[in-house]
Protein backbone atom coordinates (compact mmCIF):
# COMPACT_ATOMS: atom_id res chain seq x y z
CA UNK A 1 0.00 0.00 0.00
CA UNK A 2 1.39 3.41 -0.47
CA UNK A 3 2.16 5.92 2.33
CA UNK A 4 -0.16 7.81 3.60
CA UNK A 5 0.30 12.22 3.27
CA UNK A 6 2.12 12.10 6.86
CA UNK A 7 5.03 13.94 8.06
CA UNK A 8 6.46 11.09 8.65
CA UNK A 9 6.46 7.70 11.52
CA UNK A 10 6.87 7.46 14.91
CA UNK A 11 8.24 3.72 15.93
CA UNK A 12 8.59 2.57 19.59
CA UNK A 13 5.78 4.88 21.04
CA UNK A 14 3.32 3.75 22.89
CA UNK A 15 1.29 1.55 20.18
CA UNK A 16 4.75 -0.51 19.37
CA UNK A 17 4.67 -2.53 22.49
CA UNK A 18 8.32 -1.00 23.17
CA UNK A 19 7.86 -2.30 27.06
CA UNK A 20 7.51 -5.65 25.87
CA UNK A 21 10.52 -5.50 23.57
CA UNK A 22 14.22 -6.34 24.30
CA UNK A 23 16.98 -3.65 23.99
CA UNK A 24 17.89 -5.28 20.29
CA UNK A 25 14.62 -5.65 19.26
CA UNK A 26 13.92 -2.08 19.83
CA UNK A 27 16.87 -0.83 18.00
CA UNK A 28 16.12 -3.30 15.16
CA UNK A 29 12.79 -2.27 14.48
CA UNK A 30 13.71 0.98 13.83
CA UNK A 31 17.11 0.23 11.60
CA UNK A 32 14.31 -1.89 9.56
CA UNK A 33 11.76 0.89 9.42
CA UNK A 34 14.82 3.64 8.20
CA UNK A 35 15.72 1.03 5.34
CA UNK A 36 11.86 1.19 4.18
CA UNK A 37 10.59 4.94 4.88
CA UNK A 38 11.53 7.59 2.58
CA UNK A 39 14.44 9.61 3.91
CA UNK A 40 11.50 12.70 2.97
CA UNK A 41 9.69 11.65 5.80
CA UNK A 42 10.65 11.99 9.23
CA UNK A 43 11.27 8.94 11.73
CA UNK A 44 10.64 8.98 15.11
CA UNK A 45 11.94 6.97 17.46
CA UNK A 46 10.61 6.19 21.46
CA UNK A 47 14.02 6.04 23.40
CA UNK A 48 12.68 6.49 27.24
CA UNK A 49 13.23 4.09 29.83
CA UNK A 50 13.03 4.31 33.17
CA UNK A 51 16.59 5.30 34.37
CA UNK A 52 18.32 8.34 32.86
CA UNK A 53 21.31 6.63 31.51
CA UNK A 54 19.20 3.61 29.95
CA UNK A 55 17.06 6.29 28.59
CA UNK A 56 20.28 8.32 27.19
CA UNK A 57 22.33 4.77 25.96
CA UNK A 58 19.14 4.12 23.89
CA UNK A 59 18.69 7.34 22.66
CA UNK A 60 21.97 7.28 20.72
CA UNK A 61 21.67 4.01 19.50
CA UNK A 62 17.72 4.91 18.13
CA UNK A 63 19.79 7.78 16.27
CA UNK A 64 22.95 5.61 15.13
CA UNK A 65 19.70 3.32 13.23
CA UNK A 66 18.46 6.04 11.36
CA UNK A 67 16.17 8.03 14.29
CA UNK A 68 15.86 11.84 12.82
CA UNK A 69 14.32 12.92 16.50
CA UNK A 70 13.77 10.83 19.72
CA UNK A 71 9.92 10.34 21.80
CA UNK A 72 10.82 10.32 25.79
CA UNK A 73 8.57 8.98 27.10
CA UNK A 74 8.35 10.02 31.22
CA UNK A 75 10.01 7.54 34.01
CA UNK A 76 6.71 6.68 36.28
CA UNK A 77 7.32 3.18 38.03
CA UNK A 78 8.90 5.41 41.43
CA UNK A 79 6.06 8.54 40.05
CA UNK A 80 5.68 9.53 43.74
CA UNK A 81 9.28 10.86 43.17
CA UNK A 82 8.90 11.90 39.42
CA UNK A 83 8.71 15.58 40.91
CA UNK A 84 9.30 18.66 37.79
CA UNK A 85 12.65 18.97 39.67
CA UNK A 86 13.60 15.33 38.87
CA UNK A 87 12.10 15.03 35.82
CA UNK A 88 13.82 18.53 34.38
CA UNK A 89 17.23 16.53 35.28
CA UNK A 90 16.34 13.66 33.64
CA UNK A 91 14.93 15.63 30.02
CA UNK A 92 17.89 17.92 30.36
CA UNK A 93 20.47 14.87 30.58
CA UNK A 94 18.99 13.24 27.81
CA UNK A 95 18.86 15.76 25.22
CA UNK A 96 22.50 17.32 25.95
CA UNK A 97 23.81 13.66 25.30
CA UNK A 98 21.40 13.19 22.44
CA UNK A 99 23.21 13.64 18.93
CA UNK A 100 19.36 14.26 17.62
CA UNK A 101 16.13 16.50 18.80
CA UNK A 102 14.43 15.33 21.28
CA UNK A 103 10.35 15.52 22.01
CA UNK A 104 8.69 15.05 25.35
CA UNK A 105 5.76 12.58 25.63
CA UNK A 106 3.07 12.65 28.51
CA UNK A 107 1.17 9.77 27.78
CA UNK A 108 -1.17 9.43 31.76
CA UNK A 109 -3.47 7.01 30.56
CA UNK A 110 -0.32 4.16 30.49
CA UNK A 111 2.20 6.11 33.21
CA UNK A 112 -0.10 7.18 35.43
CA UNK A 113 1.80 10.79 35.62
CA UNK A 114 1.12 13.90 33.88
CA UNK A 115 4.88 15.80 32.71
CA UNK A 116 3.79 18.84 34.49
CA UNK A 117 3.46 22.39 32.96
CA UNK A 118 6.03 24.38 34.56
CA UNK A 119 8.62 21.24 33.70
CA UNK A 120 7.48 21.12 29.75
CA UNK A 121 7.69 25.26 30.22
CA UNK A 122 11.24 25.03 32.03
CA UNK A 123 12.07 22.30 29.38
CA UNK A 124 11.10 23.72 26.13
CA UNK A 125 14.03 26.32 26.48
CA UNK A 126 16.96 23.73 25.91
CA UNK A 127 18.20 23.97 22.39
CA UNK A 128 18.05 20.12 21.99
CA UNK A 129 14.38 19.87 23.21
CA UNK A 130 11.97 20.42 20.77
CA UNK A 131 8.46 19.52 21.19
CA UNK A 132 6.12 17.78 23.41
CA UNK A 133 3.56 14.78 22.58
CA UNK A 134 0.71 15.29 24.79
CA UNK A 135 -1.96 11.97 25.04
CA UNK A 136 -3.56 13.34 28.30
CA UNK A 137 -6.59 14.76 25.74
CA UNK A 138 -7.01 18.19 28.46
CA UNK A 139 -7.50 20.79 25.64
CA UNK A 140 -7.29 23.68 28.51
CA UNK A 141 -3.75 22.23 29.37
CA UNK A 142 -2.51 21.74 25.78
CA UNK A 143 -3.50 25.05 25.00
CA UNK A 144 -2.27 26.24 28.55
CA UNK A 145 1.04 24.69 27.50
CA UNK A 146 1.08 26.12 23.87
CA UNK A 147 0.52 29.59 24.85
CA UNK A 148 3.55 29.16 27.98
CA UNK A 149 5.92 27.87 24.95
CA UNK A 150 4.93 30.19 22.27
CA UNK A 151 7.93 31.97 22.67
CA UNK A 152 10.55 29.54 22.23
CA UNK A 153 10.84 27.35 19.39
CA UNK A 154 8.90 24.37 20.75
CA UNK A 155 5.82 22.97 18.87
CA UNK A 156 3.01 20.97 20.90
CA UNK A 157 1.61 17.49 19.11
CA UNK A 158 -1.76 16.05 19.64
CA UNK A 159 -1.43 13.06 21.10
CA UNK A 160 -4.69 11.12 19.79
CA UNK A 161 -6.88 11.56 16.75
CA UNK A 162 -9.80 12.08 19.54
CA UNK A 163 -8.76 15.52 19.90
CA UNK A 164 -6.96 16.76 16.79
CA UNK A 165 -9.27 19.09 15.90
CA UNK A 166 -9.65 20.99 19.09
CA UNK A 167 -5.34 20.54 19.58
CA UNK A 168 -5.17 22.13 16.22
CA UNK A 169 -7.99 25.01 17.55
CA UNK A 170 -5.43 26.06 20.37
CA UNK A 171 -2.29 26.36 19.11
CA UNK A 172 -1.30 22.47 18.46
CA UNK A 173 1.01 21.75 15.05
CA UNK A 174 0.12 18.07 14.12
CA UNK A 175 -0.54 14.69 15.51
CA UNK A 176 0.93 11.76 16.51
CA UNK A 177 -2.39 9.56 16.63
CA UNK A 178 -2.67 5.36 16.88
CA UNK A 179 -5.75 6.00 14.73
CA UNK A 180 -3.24 6.84 11.62
CA UNK A 181 -2.31 3.04 11.93
CA UNK A 182 -5.37 2.74 10.46
CA UNK A 183 -7.14 5.70 8.58
CA UNK A 184 -4.13 7.51 7.96
CA UNK A 185 -5.36 9.15 5.20
CA UNK A 186 -8.69 10.24 6.71
CA UNK A 187 -6.71 11.63 9.73
CA UNK A 188 -4.13 13.41 7.60
CA UNK A 189 -7.62 15.38 5.79
CA UNK A 190 -8.64 15.72 9.31
CA UNK A 191 -5.12 17.73 9.38
CA UNK A 192 -5.88 19.79 6.09
CA UNK A 193 -9.41 20.80 6.99
CA UNK A 194 -7.98 22.54 10.10
CA UNK A 195 -5.05 24.09 8.73
CA UNK A 196 -7.20 25.56 5.77
CA UNK A 197 -9.46 26.85 8.63
CA UNK A 198 -12.61 24.69 6.66
CA UNK A 199 -13.90 24.29 10.44
CA UNK A 200 -17.40 22.47 9.38
CA UNK A 201 -16.47 19.89 7.21
CA UNK A 202 -13.25 18.97 10.18
CA UNK A 203 -15.93 18.81 12.67
CA UNK A 204 -17.84 16.17 10.67
CA UNK A 205 -14.89 13.89 10.19
CA UNK A 206 -13.62 14.57 13.86
CA UNK A 207 -17.13 13.31 15.11
CA UNK A 208 -16.78 10.23 12.54
CA UNK A 209 -13.42 9.65 14.08
CA UNK A 210 -13.98 9.74 17.61
CA UNK A 211 -15.00 6.42 18.58
CA UNK A 212 -13.09 4.18 16.47
CA UNK A 213 -10.41 5.94 17.60
CA UNK A 214 -12.07 5.71 21.32
CA UNK A 215 -11.49 1.86 20.47
CA UNK A 216 -8.44 1.13 19.51
CA UNK A 217 -7.22 3.00 22.42
CA UNK A 218 -9.27 3.60 25.96
CA UNK A 219 -11.42 0.38 25.06
CA UNK A 220 -9.41 -2.11 23.61
CA UNK A 221 -6.15 -0.88 22.75
CA UNK A 222 -3.33 -2.33 21.05
CA UNK A 223 -5.56 -5.64 20.79
CA UNK A 224 -8.11 -3.69 19.06
CA UNK A 225 -5.98 -2.04 16.98
CA UNK A 226 -4.05 -4.57 15.13
CA UNK A 227 -7.36 -6.19 14.77
CA UNK A 228 -8.35 -3.12 13.02
CA UNK A 229 -5.86 -2.51 10.75
CA UNK A 230 -6.19 -6.38 9.22
CA UNK A 231 -9.54 -5.13 8.12
CA UNK A 232 -7.95 -1.89 6.30
CA UNK A 233 -5.62 -4.60 4.70
CA UNK A 234 -2.57 -4.13 7.16
CA UNK A 235 -0.53 -6.39 8.71
CA UNK A 236 -1.87 -5.99 12.43
CA UNK A 237 0.11 -9.74 13.57
CA UNK A 238 -0.48 -10.79 16.96
CA UNK A 239 0.27 -8.95 20.53
CA UNK A 240 2.86 -10.11 22.32
CA UNK A 241 2.02 -11.39 25.79
CA UNK A 242 0.68 -10.20 28.20
CA UNK A 243 -1.63 -8.82 26.17
CA UNK A 244 -4.15 -10.99 24.74
CA UNK A 245 -6.09 -10.88 21.35
CA UNK A 246 -9.92 -9.80 21.61
CA UNK A 247 -12.49 -12.04 22.00
CA UNK A 248 -15.05 -12.68 19.66
CA UNK A 249 -17.43 -10.36 21.67
CA UNK A 250 -15.23 -7.58 21.71
CA UNK A 251 -14.09 -7.92 17.83
CA UNK A 252 -18.25 -7.40 17.70
CA UNK A 253 -18.11 -4.45 19.41
CA UNK A 254 -15.31 -2.70 17.50
CA UNK A 255 -16.39 -3.81 14.29
CA UNK A 256 -20.03 -1.80 15.20
CA UNK A 257 -17.43 1.30 15.84
CA UNK A 258 -16.61 1.34 12.55
CA UNK A 259 -19.25 0.23 10.94
CA UNK A 260 -21.55 2.70 12.45
CA UNK A 261 -18.89 5.75 11.86
CA UNK A 262 -19.04 4.48 7.97
CA UNK A 263 -15.31 3.41 7.72
CA UNK A 264 -16.48 -0.60 7.26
Amino acid sequence: MPFPPTAGFVVQGSNGEYPYLTREERIEVVHRVRQAVPKNKLLMAGSGCESTQATIEMTVSMASAGADAVLVVTPCYYRGKMTSAALIHHYTKVAESSPVPVVLYSVPGNTGLDLPVDAIVALSQHPNIVGLKDSGGDITRVGLIVHKTRNQDFQVLSGSAGFLLAGYSVGAIGGVCALANILGTQVCELERLCLAGQWDAAKELQYRLIEPNAAVTRKFGIPGLKQAMEWFGYYGGPCRPPLLPLTETEVKELHRDFTANGWL
